[in-house]
């Protein structure tokens, strides 16, 4: 479709990452009359997926939840980068949604009209460098939460020497696949899941990792496969039965981890330690390079296959320090104890910086949005902004999941503004929310990876009133998403109140 000042759609999605393909499917399955394009910056889709290059690069996530419900994932559970790419790959074709995607387009700012009820997105067209301008009535931001092109390097480090060191410094986020690292020297600075991934990869090839830690972290180790599917499988159960019956057993499996981190966390980090040791040996040390300071829900526990990062310490391919860096030199690192690690590459897995609806400008009315100082309702709306959604998963749980629940809340919405012509939507507090404590996003002690607490002060708020914070909590929210009311109080339309009546659940809820 054709407006005044360029292109107009009902919807434009932002991303063709996991979030953005799944939200167009769910656009074009329960909103067929919506006409829609996607955004994307790259050349091509995948997101995350597409972002990072380094060696053994795979999901931390199992995909029978990391994939979307309305397709099936058959394979192993943890899966890389390559066949993450393919089954997005073949969601499109299936879908034609290669259609609807613009690639190579930067988007320079988001404003708002509430005089025309539409937003203008203005975007570079990377290949020309030419402007373009797009209107939409509603605005579905799946861009992910951090900056792809530059990953965070703690400051300091400048100050400790960096450019010192002679040999090749990369950040893992930003590897160059055709970097050769065979019989070379290779320290890996960090330890989480994206450190947890590489170190075993190097080690296959490398003449010696070495792992720099500030401190451990927590990890499920365990063979990569589901042994649920794989006799499912065997008996001749259909592949769309599998993949339903293996989510919900995966997620039971995780709802009662989760309550058992929280519980008894003592417990749990022991039975971490046995599975370890099925791998590593009877006789693997814990001490001091595998003891984590936090809580084990604390953080992400992601999935180890095969334990392959401690059998490579067991073996004595890796060596893990645990310490912290008191400058570069030519030849490494100086650690504060003293101790010098000297390596032909060293890689930096230190995380990445948090963007908030990626960096980009928006304005409502003429006036620019702080996203700090706006309160989010369920993570996904927010005070102040109309006809606009942003997904944001879950961090406990795989994030594709809030992606379905999300895909059948927003496209509710759109319908009922389709079928009563309502051109605005927002929200707002309610008359009991009035005097409603406002806080940051999440509390520290409930998640708070590093990304997180550095980049907080820039999130959304959140109240104190469970409608009004992203709670992390994948279990309660699929029996909370589907009786959203659209006609809450929560909701204005075009300026107007809705009556709250009879709550419509959901069907096929994640």
């Amino acid at each position: 479709m054709t407006g005044q000042g360029g292109e107009h759609f009902d919807v434009l999605i932002v991303g063709a990452g996991i979030s953005g393909i799944g939200s167009a499917y769910h656009l074009q399955d329960q909103c067929p009359w919506a006409s829609y394009a996607i955004l994307e910056m790259k050349d091509t889709f995948g997101g995350t997926w597409d972002t990072h290059k380094y060696p053994g690069v795979r999901s931390d996530s199992d995909l029978y939840t990391f994939g979307y419900r309305f397709k099936p994932w058959v394979g192993a559970p943890i899966a890389s980068a390559d066949e993450i790419l393919k089954y997005m790959g073949e969601v499109i074709e299936e879908n034609h949604i290669g259609d609807h995607i613009r690639y190579g387009h930067r988007i320079m700012s988001c404003a708002y009209s509430r005089e025309t009820d539409r937003w203008t997105v203005n975007a570079t067209r990377l290949s020309d460098n030419a402007e373009q301008t797009f209107t939409c009535s509603f605005l579905w931001m799946c861009q992910g939460y951090y900056d792809h092109e530059k990953p965070y390097i703690p400051p300091e480090w400048s100050e400790k020497g960096l450019s010192d060191y002679k040999g090749t410094f990369v950040h893992a986020q930003l590897w160059d696949p055709k970097t050769e690292y065979a019989g070379k020297r290779v320290l890996v600075i960090g330890s989480g899941a994206t450190a947890a991934t590489v170190v075993p990869a190097f080690a296959e090839k490398a003449a010696h990792v070495t792992m720099l830690q500030r401190s451990p972290t927590y990890f499920y180790c365990s063979e990569n496969k589901n042994e649920l599917a794989d006799r499912l499988r065997q008996v001749g159960v259909d592949e769309p039965t599998i993949h339903r019956i293996v989510r919900q057993q995966i997620m039971f499996d995780q709802d009662m981890m989760t309550k058992r981190c929280m519980e008894e966390p003592e417990v749990v980090f022991e039975e971490l330690k046995a599975l370890i040791r099925q791998y590593a040996g009877e006789d693997f040390e814990f001490e001091p390079h595998f003891t984590p300071r936090y809580r084990v829900w604390q953080q992400r526990l992601a999935f180890c296959p095969n334990g392959d990062i401690f059998q490579a310490a067991a073996s004595g391919k890796v060596t893990v320090v645990t310490d912290t860096i008191d400058r570069f030199t030519e030849k490494g690192v100086r650690t504060s104890s003293g101790e010098e690690i000297e390596a032909d590459i060293i890689v930096a897995a230190t995380g990445f910086n948090l963007s908030v609806m990626g960096g980009i400008p928006f304005a409502v009315d003429g006036e620019q949005v702080d996203w700090s100082e706006t309160v989010n309702y369920r993570g996904m709306m927010f005070t102040g902004v109309p006809n606009m959604t942003w997904v944001m998963g879950y961090f406990r749980a795989s994030w594709t999941l809030r992606v379905d629940m999300m895909g059948d809340v927003v496209c509710r919405l759109l319908n009922h503004m389709h079928e009563t012509g309502a051109k605005r939507v927002e929200v707002t507090f309610r008359p009991e929310d009035e005097g409603m404590e406002v806080l940051p996003w999440i509390e520290e002690d409930n998640f708070n990876p590093g990304y997180l607490m550095r980049g907080l002060g820039a999130m959304p708020r959140r109240g104190d009133k469970a409608e009004w914070r992203h709670n992390q909590d994948y279990w309660r929210e699929r029996e909370e998403f589907p009786n959203i009311d659209v006609e809450g109080p929560e909701f204005v339309y075009d300026g107007k109140r809705s009556e709250a009546r009879a709550r419509r659940p959901l069907e096929n809820a994640a």
